[in-house]
């Protein structure tokens, strides 16, 4: 190994780095490149990191925030670009990268093969189908209208609703074109479909998209996938009024109606007022004319039918009427005079002597009749106590406590049971005697007391247990 001194400059790390970079700056400067794009990543701050490659390389890219908001065509994996850019180095990976501030489709074709892919795609998902398409309402009271608010599309709109039919028109202002427009576009139509009924903010009944023509990268928001599933999950009906007659965008296909143009979409949504109320006017002369020539074929038919003059058909059921009120009239007054009559003698028997007299003799047959009444109960008081002395008597005969006054005694277990038989017992278990006085504990001793032999006094009788 030479280890010989040498004059060869020294280099920071820094300083070599950057010299490299300085020499790739100025070696290729701006440069254009055709490729097809890798890995897509937009990072939060809003810079795109993208790869830009063919079959044998592959050149690490980044597009500035600034940049990427002024794109036309959203970046996606596999989508053949020309991109535009300063070629440079990242000293802090030691690797160079291309500095992209302009990107691009290469060419129409590139963009149809992207539009074809991804209409297949949603497509094959039933979003395009159109059983899942619902009717317009033929006079809405609101109309929803989604475009920029500047320009000759709004103004259309607007001029050509009120000339047919003016109802309420509600704009939701969006950008129409670049890489910002898809994400509000969609945001508009989900916006318009959470407005509560009834709120403050009336719903719109039907909602257009509109747009001026356009070439196909003007028009490319309009082909977006959030924009065409924001329009799939719709509840309220979308008309599609995107560029020109020949301009077909993916909104097209999954709207409920396309417009060629947003004039006519202004067409679709309402009817003409001045035609509708002439069509209400002749319906109208024409039910009054059928109702006449109805009304006309009814009465000759009641004249050949030869029908009875009115005052021939109500001529017996007039004599009926009279008759009846020739009995009524009499019938009446007769009925009033026996009510009359009725009245008189039941008001002479309401005279206040009359009632003084029913009073007090009233009172005299209820003074007898409680004094009857409170002897017969003071009598059959006094059997109840009688009864009841006797009945005590007996109970007091019968009393257990009367039997332990003559010297027995009341024998239960540990358990309070009542003994009734004494081989039941075991010796050494605790009973409890109660005499008349008080409670004694005891233990059997399993032996029986010696018998004594039992001396009668003269004259004494052996008493029954009860």
């Amino acid at each position: 190994m030479d280890t010989s001194p040498t004059n060869a400059h020294e280099y920071s790390v820094s300083e070599l780095a950057f010299s490299l970079k300085r020499t790739v700056e100025e070696t290729y400067g701006r440069v254009r490149v055709r490729g097809e794009l890798g890995r897509v990543v937009i990072a939060k701050s809003g810079h795109m990191y993208v790869d830009v490659k063919d079959d044998k390389a592959v050149i690490a890219s980044i597009m500035w925030k600034g940049s990427v908001s002024r794109l036309s065509v959203r970046p996606e994996e596999g989508m053949e670009v020309v991109v535009e850019g300063k070629l440079s180095t990242y000293p802090g990976r030691s690797q160079y990268q291309l500095v992209i501030d302009k990107l691009e489709p290469a060419g129409v074709g590139a963009l149809m093969a992207l539009l074809e892919k991804r209409k297949k795609q949603l497509a094959s998902e039933g979003l395009f189908d159109e059983n899942r398409k619902v009717e317009l309402p033929y006079l809405p009271q609101t109309i929803g209208v989604i475009t920029s608010p500047t320009g000759a599309v709004i103004r259309d709109i607007l001029h050509r609703i009120s000339d047919r039919f003016p109802v309420r028109v509600l704009v939701w202002p969006v950008l129409v074109q670049g890489d910002k427009a898809a994400a509000q576009i969609a945001g508009a139509i989900t916006g318009f479909n959470h407005i509560h009924e009834g709120g403050d903010l009336p719903k719109p009944d039907v909602l257009i998209v509109a747009r001026g023509g356009g070439s196909i990268e003007d028009l490319w928001c309009f082909n977006e996938e959030n924009v065409v599933r924001a329009a799939a999950a719709s509840d309220i009906p979308l008309i599609s009024a995107v560029g020109h007659e020949t301009d077909w965008t993916l909104l097209d296909y999954v709207a409920d109606e396309r417009a060629p143009t947003p004039t006519a979409a202004a067409e679709i949504s309402v009817p003409v007022r001045a035609e509708l109320l002439d069509t209400v006017e002749d319906y109208a002369l024409r039910l009054k004319r059928g109702l006449t020539r109805t009304v006309e074929h009814k009465k000759i038919g009641l004249g050949a039918a030869k029908l009875p003059r009115l005052e021939t058909v109500l001529s017996a059921p007039r004599q009926r009427l009279d008759l009846v009120l020739a009995r009524l009239l009499p019938a009446l007054d007769l009925g009033r005079r026996a009510h009359e009559n009725r009245l008189k003698l039941v008001s002479s028997r309401l005279r206040s002597d009359t009632l003084a007299r029913d009073i007090s003799t009233k009172g005299e047959k209820l003074d007898t009749v409680s004094r009857e009444a409170y002897k017969a109960m003071r009598r059959k008081l006094e059997r109840f106590g009688e009864r009841l002395s006797g009945s005590a008597k007996l109970l007091e005969a019968y009393s257990y406590q009367g039997v332990l006054e003559r010297g027995y005694v009341l024998v239960t277990d540990s358990d309070g049971k009542l003994v009734r038989r004494g081989k039941r017992l075991k010796t050494g278990e605790a009973v409890t005697l109660t005499f008349s006085d008080a409670k004694r504990g005891a233990v059997i001793d399993g032996q029986a007391s010696p018998k004594r032999k039992s001396v009668k006094k003269p004259n004494e009788k052996q008493q029954d247990l009860f």
